[in-house]
């Protein structure tokens, strides 16, 4: 399989067309009094790599600042494998000081409390104002969680980091004979693979590394089917003896007796398990919500630049923009880079790329050994003005993809970070 994770624009210039790229170099950046500001919220594989391609295309002609309240982010990104103990969350750990020292983007680490999207200015939890030129918001996502349960006794581990650990301490707790039991919320959501994953990961990790032969394995998908490499998945469930049920709306979780409320075919009934990993329904960021640029749960922008339809000058990359594209951590990095060009663009009065296209790979671990993966490409259908599947691939479960599943994740966390 094919990806693109080079930093390199040449490389970038094959995967997206030749004529698509307007970097911008001080010669030819507009004569203007003050430096164009562009401000970033956010700074996981989409944030990082926008500010990022910013500084690399733009050089001098722009001035780039990050804000993101976490000083250290953890990768989604195989953080599966610590549930199994493959890896740590150090592992998955990234800093922003390459950003800083190689490309002169300037970090904030802040959370924001408000946007004036009319003098163009960010309030920080300080009470600091910064100014912007443009404003990217590339914050994620959020949950919508069906009641009031504690997540630290009902961890999602949605969001890698100490979530992950949580479930992985509750894990192994158990002993065999025991239930483990996920659900997985309707589609659009994080990662489309990623559930199914991890119940491979959890079901071979108790089967053939803690050796229990009676454990239970639930997975209850509010989907009608499993919605990527079902034919992957499924077989993998039929050989770990995971129960898998389609169709399954959560309705209550209650924490203290890790016990879930569902229906199934419109009947209501209850299931109740030693360890409950619950992934909630999903919606776009707060700040997106903050910002007045939602239409329900996502927001909704111009492919051809990822500019908010409902307010000018204001982008959404990752996970809450609502194209219709994954939400994942690849398709997040090739994402930025359009935006990226098309802010450029847009400040030297230059058109936008007609055929942007856009990548989503990913593989997916099944067991200590095996791997799988998964590649689509979008493209831009002018007549329908939208991104629309141009091209899917798909690789089945073996060792040599769980070996190339580093080399990939390896590139994209240096074509986001470093």
């Amino acid at each position: 399989m094919k990806t693109t994770h080079s930093n390199s624009r040449r490389n970038f210039m094959k995967f997206v067309g030749a004529s698509s790229l307007f970097a911008v170099t001080p010669s030819m950046a507009n004569d203007t009094t003050a430096t164009p500001h562009i401000v970033v919220v956010g700074g996981g594989f989409s944030g990082a790599t926008c500010a990022k391609y910013l500084k690399m295309w733009g050089g001098s002609s722009v001035n780039v600042t990050i804000i993101e309240a976490n000083p250290t982010y953890v990768s989604p990104i195989l953080s599966n494998l610590v549930l199994n103990g493959q890896k740590t969350i150090s592992d998955l750990s990234f800093t922003y000081g390459d950003l800083s020292s190689k490309y002169g983007i300037n970090m904030i680490h802040s959370m924001v409390n408000s946007i004036d999207k009319i003098n163009q200015s960010l309030t920080l939890e300080s009470g600091n104002s910064i100014k912007y030129d443009k404003l990217v918001l590339a914050a994620g996502m959020d949950f919508i969680k069906v009641n009031d349960y504690d997540i630290t006794k009902v961890p999602h581990a949605w969001k890698a980091g100490e979530q992950t650990n949580l479930l992985k301490a509750q894990i192994d707790t158990m002993v065999d004979g025991d239930t483990f039991t996920m659900t997985i919320p309707p589609a659009p959501y994080r990662c489309p693979p990623g559930p199914y994953e991890r119940a491979c990961v959890v079901a071979d990790y108790l089967k053939n590394v803690k050796g229990f032969s009676n454990c239970k394995v639930n997975v209850l998908d509010a989907n009608a089917k499993i919605t990527v490499e079902a034919d992957t998945f499924g077989a993998k469930f039929a050989e770990y003896g995971v129960e898998y049920k389609p169709s399954t709306i959560v309705t209550a979780v209650d924490d203290n007796t890790k016990t879930l409320t569902y229906t199934e075919n419109g009947v209501s009934k209850t299931l109740s398990s030693k360890v409950l990993n619950v992934i909630p329904n999903q919606k776009a960021a707060p700040i997106v919500f903050t910002a007045g640029v939602n239409s329900g749960n996502w927001a909704p922008i111009n492919p051809l630049s990822y500019e908010s339809v409902m307010a000018s000058g204001i982008y959404i990359i990752g996970d809450s923009q609502g194209t219709g594209q994954p939400k994942a951590g690849h398709m997040g990095n090739s994402e930025a880079k359009v935006c990226a060009d098309a802010i450029l663009r847009t400040l030297n009065g230059v058109a936008l790329y007609a055929s942007p296209k856009t990548n989503s790979a990913c593989y997916s671990p099944t067991s200590t050994t095996e791997a799988s993966w998964l590649s689509a490409v979008f493209k831009y259908d002018a007549n329908e003005q939208k991104m629309v599947i141009s091209n899917i691939a798909a690789g089945e479960s073996t060792t040599s993809n769980y070996s190339k599943m580093f080399s990939w994740s390896g590139n994209l966390f240096s074509d986001t970070f470093s």
